[in-house]
């Protein structure tokens, strides 16, 4: 049976907590409203696209309009599978540099909220699950990006800001490496370094642990000037002070990678139950 969305135990008392002695009763008042959620009863073309590119030396290519089972929409859920298809196969996927992806036999989904759903600030969450956690080359993710990312799709004409300047900040929310383990994740902001593809991966992130075959709702949220994360309405990391960072239009991404040259069998999957952004609404 469906799970329902669960509103987080963060619903008020975050707020609270982040206003100061100058904040009014007004801003401490204020609710959160739901401006977007997406259960998967189906694909639905108005909140994602599939995502094609290359990047971070991955083994798979993203196919589209779940060709080959990739990406699946039923019984409730989203499944974004890793597959190991028997045989290399061509691959179309470019990298930024539009070097084309070598032959592969993996194949994987990729899909991104990108020019459907995009938020300034507010609260992001998804619950979810993997399947048999921690084997080897496993890179599943639920992440955000800055709108104006230049990476395909390139639709709009202010997509113009490199990976991960201003405008194309990253907000990894869950992202689970296989070298930690089947029951780690983690979570983190992309540091700017200045220049395009200058990021440190390292600096600003905490790894965590949780039964990940088991779903849990993952989120972030601008609270005040801080950045929280948490599972299941419960903080489990706190960025003070780097909210503003990260105050462009973001979109979201789910996806499942494969990292390094390990053989595997058969399929991995992600499985999304559902998505949500929320915003804060204070009275008139």
């Amino acid at each position: 049976m469906k799970s329902m969305p669960q509103f987080s135990v963060l619903l008020l008392l975050p707020l609270l907590a982040a206003c100061g002695a100058g904040d009014t009763e007004e801003s401490a008042s204020a609710v959160w409203h739901e401006d977007f959620f997406d259960d998967f009863d189906s694909f639905d073309d108005d909140n994602w696209q599939d995502q094609i590119l290359w990047v971070n030396n991955e083994d798979q290519c993203y196919l589209r309009d779940g060709e080959l089972n990739t990406r699946e929409v039923s019984e409730g859920t989203l499944k974004l599978r890793v597959i190991n298809v028997g045989e290399t196969r061509p691959c179309d996927n470019m990298t930024k540099s539009g070097e084309q992806h070598p032959d592969t036999p993996y194949v994987a989904g990729r899909i991104a909220s990108k020019n459907r759903k995009e938020f300034s600030r507010g609260r992001w969450t998804a619950r979810l699950r993997v399947h048999n956690p921690g084997e080897d080359g496993m890179f599943p993710a639920w992440w955000l990006l800055g709108a104006r990312n230049n990476e395909p799709p390139v639709q709009e004409e202010d997509e113009d800001v490199c990976w991960p300047m201003p405008g194309s900040g990253e907000i990894d929310i869950f992202e689970h490496h296989s070298d930690g383990g089947p029951q780690h994740y983690v979570a983190r902001i992309i540091e700017n370094l200045g220049n395009c593809d200058g990021g440190d991966w390292e600096s600003s992130q905490k790894s965590l642990k949780a039964d990940l075959a088991e779903y849990h709702d993952y989120s972030v949220e601008w609270q005040g000037e801080d950045l929280i994360f948490a599972r299941d309405g419960a903080e489990v990391f706190r960025l003070a002070g780097r909210a503003d960072d990260f105050a462009e239009p973001m979109f979201a991404i789910l996806n499942f990678a494969k990292i390094n040259a390990a053989p595997m069998d058969g399929e991995w999957v992600m499985e999304v139950d559902w998505v949500r952004h929320e915003s804060l609404q204070r009275p008139n």
